[in-house]
């Protein structure tokens, strides 16, 4: 039982921590461009290359990819059950910060049903023709502590390093992939388990 004063925000990445597998290599596989994204990916995860570096190149190859086309794939990523029930139930303590291009994100985010925020692209042509805004998930966290929020960050990878030390609570998850490694020093819980996770959250609620 949570017993302090200020209220809970629980923020959550998005990519195989609240879906069960990772958005952009399913773009890649469904478009055929899966070799060099897995690659970028995996050592994106693990922190062997760093995430703006990964991201603009990803951007780069699947820039060209019809943005209405990927939209409507990544609404169909599989999410885990029970944490989207949780998020769900307790909307108003719960943001989805994710690195992904909102054009390609926002109807999965919609369908997962609180706030988001994510990179920003400017796009043309159903087309990504320039990235305008790589999200800082720290500064999100930062926003809801000045707002008076007790913020719990729940992560797996390399780029959610910066927001989980900076919350006050961080979790990281090893429900689709081990976490980084970088993560492990700062992580307050260390959890493998979906129904395990959903009870931690709400014990943190």
């Amino acid at each position: 039982m949570n017993t302090d004063t200020k209220p809970v925000m629980f923020i959550f990445d998005l990519d195989g921590t609240v879906t069960s597998e990772e958005t952009l290599p399913l773009i890649a596989n469904h478009f055929k461009v899966e070799e060099e994204i897995e690659n970028l990916t995996k050592e994106t995860i693990q922190g062997n290359i760093p995430f703006v570096e990964s991201f603009i190149r990803r951007v780069f190859i699947l820039g060209k990819l019809p943005v209405s086309e990927v939209a409507d794939l990544l609404e169909t990523t599989k999410l885990y059950p029970h944490l989207l029930e949780f998020i769900q139930t307790h909307r108003d303590n719960c943001a989805i910060a994710t690195g992904n291009l909102e054009c390609w994100s926002y109807k999965l985010l919609q369908k997962i049903g609180c706030a988001y925020y994510c990179s920003d692209s400017i796009v043309e042509n159903n087309k990504v023709v320039k990235l305008t805004k790589i999200l800082r998930k720290e500064q999100i966290v930062e926003n809801y502590q000045q707002e008076g929020y007790k913020v719990v960050f729940i992560g797996d990878g390399n780029n959610d390093l910066e927001a989980m030390r900076v919350a006050d609570i961080a979790i990281s998850v090893g429900t689709t992939h081990y976490p980084s490694k970088s993560i492990l020093p700062i992580t307050d819980y260390l959890i493998f388990n979906e129904e395990a996770l959903c009870r931690q959250l709400s014990q943190l609620l």
